[in-house]
């Protein structure tokens, strides 16, 4: 896979992310798998609040940027900011994809594609098992929408 944006910041050994993370957490952000469709926590989640990375608490996606695809993956229109997330190149199973990581740790956290609503137009489809969520009366200062 080729990169598209930047690198991470947040290492671990492979024995300290599994004994951090559920094997399910594990499976899919550290082994690039997926969760079922419908299977995962936050889909219907409807609560103001601010979705961090399970692996690293590094703030990804506000609930605001927040849709529903109908996919059975927790979808956004964006993440809280650019550089947030890194893209990466998928041409896995015979077809292109951007993939979408962690961009403190570099976990895998689902795929973006350009068919999402305005204003981006993106969807960021993530798997539920990646996310932490945080509700707003929790959810830290200093993070933007």
């Amino acid at each position: 896979m080729d990169q598209i944006s930047r690198r991470p910041r947040v290492v671990k050994s492979d024995a300290e992310w599994r004994a951090q993370l559920t094997p399910e957490q594990y499976r899919v952000t550290r082994g690039h798998g997926t969760e079922c469709a419908f299977s995962g926590p936050h889909l219907s989640q409807k609560e103001p609040g601010l979705y961090r990375c399970v692996c690293c608490e590094a703030p990804l996606f506000r609930s605001n940027a927040k849709f529903e695809s109908d996919t059975g993956w927790p979808s956004f229109f964006q993440p809280v900011d650019a550089e947030a997330v890194s893209a990466y190149h998928d041409h896995s199973y015979g077809m292109h994809r951007v993939e979408v990581r962690c961009a403190s740790c570099d976990a895998h956290l689902g795929h973006v594609f350009p068919d999402g609503p305005p204003p981006t137009r993106q969807r960021f489809c993530i798997n539920g098992v990646a996310l932490a969520f945080e509700a707003d009366d929790t959810a830290s200062e200093g993070t933007q929408a």
